[in-house]
């Protein structure tokens, strides 16, 4: 179990170079409160600090709150590796932590011949990055499985899911205090100073007792939307580095209540080719109701939630292509989330990015960058590559 960390009042965080922590994570959302919990796990003192006064604030809990299977991302990517094996981990976690959560699967639809082209294709690249139980069905068999639905092909992933997301970064956070590492909500890092001579860093925070200071021996960059401000407190160039946040909105319109129940899993359109987004897919809810989304959209601010009701018939002829009995009337202003996407209008999608910042000359600097979607559902894989990055500094 990992060392317990004292010092300073309410925060209980050491204030000396000499009595440094192993590890400070830098953020509290899921990969941050995963990383937290194994690192601790393996034995290393680890304080977590979140700048906002509860956990899971912005990425972590505006989302479609899927476990996705791992189908659209590059053969070998980061997302396609930690998809893959995080779906596997989270599903196991959240039984044995009682996270509510639904295997419910999942169907991609395909409208028209050219789509269904691309369905066979995307049925190969998740098969070439191990997702199993992938199946082809035609227009009947779909229309039976999910009697809302229409196309002309479909493929059915079994092993995709909904999760409460809330439930989830709860359930990280007791397992991360349980393995003993201190959590610290409503603590805002303003500075990172690299130790010399292999002194640790020094990290400034603020929290409701005023400014104070911690040292540690590794510093991991978990800050999801603040990502690239952390980088620049260490002495980091992230545009320079080509890590550039380009803060791109998704916004969600929920469905009228006769649509209760009517999904029995999940239902997606074909994805856009430059997947900056998956299409807007239904996102089914828990306690059987839904809502449509996200949509994607560049904006300047990582802080405006707004749902612009003027959307309403973009959604609506959207998903009307798989859900032909909707009306546009039944469409209502949802909620909105902020993607950290590394890549701009128009550009490819980038992987995930994680590195050690050693060659930039930040040794003990983990670097996290670019954590969207499928980032829950790889949280506990990626938190095992943070572990390993991390050994590289203190063993």
């Amino acid at each position: 179990m990992a060392q317990a960390v004292g010092g300073r009042g309410g925060s209980g965080m050491n204030s000396t170079a000499d009595d440094a922590v192993d590890v400070v994570v830098i953020g509290g959302g899921v990969v941050g409160l995963a990383a937290a919990g194994t690192l601790a796990e393996a034995g290393r003192s680890v304080a977590l600090l979140e700048r906002h006064p509860a956990f899971g604030r912005e990425i972590s809990s505006r989302n479609s709150e899927v476990v996705h299977a791992g189908l659209y991302y590059p053969a070998g990517s980061l997302k396609a590796r930690h998809c893959v094996e995080g779906a596997r981990r989270l599903y196991a976690f959240c039984r044995a932590a009682g996270v509510r959560h639904e295997n419910c699967g999942k169907l991609v639809v395909a409208a028209d011949d050219v789509e269904a082209a691309e369905l066979e294709r995307l049925k190969r690249a998740g098969e070439t990055n191990g997702v199993s139980g992938l199946a082809l069905i035609d227009g009947a068999e779909l229309a039976r499985r999910e009697p809302a639905a229409a196309g002309r092909l479909a493929l059915v992933v079994p092993s995709t899911g909904i999760l409460n997301a809330h439930g989830l970064v709860d359930a990280l956070a007791v397992r991360a205090e349980a393995a003993g590492a201190l959590l610290v909500r409503g603590a805002g890092v303003f500075a990172l100073e690299p130790g010399e001579g292999g002194r640790p860093w020094r990290i400034g925070y603020r929290d409701g007792a005023g400014e104070d200071e911690l040292f540690a021996r590794v510093v991991v960059n978990a800050a999801g939307l603040g990502a690239q401000a952390v980088m620049r407190m260490a002495g980091m160039d992230p545009d320079a580095a080509g890590l550039r946040r380009w803060p791109c909105r998704g916004v969600y319109f929920s469905v009228a209540g006769r649509w209760r129940g009517a999904l029995r899993g999940l239902v997606y359109p074909v994805p856009p080719a430059n997947l900056t987004g998956l299409g807007i897919h239904s996102v089914k809810s828990l306690d059987g109701g839904f809502k449509l989304g996200p949509d994607t959209e560049y904006v300047d601010r990582d802080d405006d939630f707004t749902v612009d009701p003027g959307r309403r018939n973009a959604f609506y002829e959207a998903a009307r292509r798989y859900l032909p009995d909707l009306r546009e009337d039944e469409l209502s202003p949802d909620m909105a989330g902020i993607r950290p996407k590394l890549s701009g209008p128009g550009e490819a999608a980038r992987d995930f990015y994680m590195a050690h910042e050693a060659a930039r000359g930040l040794p003990g600097f983990v670097n996290l960058a670019g954590l969207e979607s499928p980032a829950l559902t790889a949280c506990l894989s990626l938190a095992d590559g943070v572990r390993d990055l991390a050994a590289e500094c203190l063993d």
